[in-house]
């Protein structure tokens, strides 16, 4: 499925000045990991014009001593996280904010990334590793399912943790079938 930069716009408003550094990689990439409806690629993008501010930020907004929640605790377990530092060093980047040295790991290992985003996390700050590192992630989670049938609030539980911001990505998702007539 292909998408056009008025679709885009008419989803996310906000996001004249960055489309273009994007839609070629979303439409380059949406057939690999089957976000290949327009029911799918509403979802996806729903989710994503919340989680990078309408295609705005690529990297989780932050001090170093905010991110420093990742690196003890339940936080630290669950993104892998091994050593202090990490929080900061693998906070959220890309269109659906991966965070976490584990995940980073894993999309490193996944065959999908072609640079050491180990070594230089802020590969997923630029379009492509922003784009791809999203789409494999939303594929590697089962979130084409989600979305097959319309599990909305799972979906933003997959991604989120929990459903902070779930309005938004709700109205951004009305906005998105409406403009696939879905």
């Amino acid at each position: 499925m292909k998408v056009t930069k008025e679709q885009i716009l008419q989803i996310m408003p906000n996001s004249a000045k960055y489309v273009d550094k994007y839609l070629a990689y979303i439409n380059g990439y949406s057939e690999l990991f089957k976000i290949d409806t327009p029911k799918r690629m509403a979802h996806f993008l729903a989710q994503i014009a919340h989680e990078s501010s309408e295609l705005r930020c690529t990297k989780e907004i932050g001090n170093k001593n905010y991110f420093a929640m990742y690196d003890h605790g339940k936080l630290k377990q669950m993104l892998g996280n091994v050593k202090e530092g990490d929080g900061y060093k693998y906070r959220g980047r890309g269109l659906i904010q991966i965070t976490g040295r584990a995940n980073y790991q894993a999309y490193q290992n996944s065959g999908y990334c072609k640079g050491d985003i180990m070594g230089s996390p802020q590969l997923l700050e630029q379009p492509l590793g922003a784009v791809k590192s999203a789409m494999w992630w939303w594929y590697k989670h089962g979130l084409n399912e989600l979305a097959d049938s319309d599990s909305f609030t799972a979906i933003t539980k997959t991604i989120n943790g929990g459903t902070n911001g779930l309005e938004s990505r709700r109205k951004y998702l009305t906005r998105a079938k409406k403009v696939f007539n879905v």
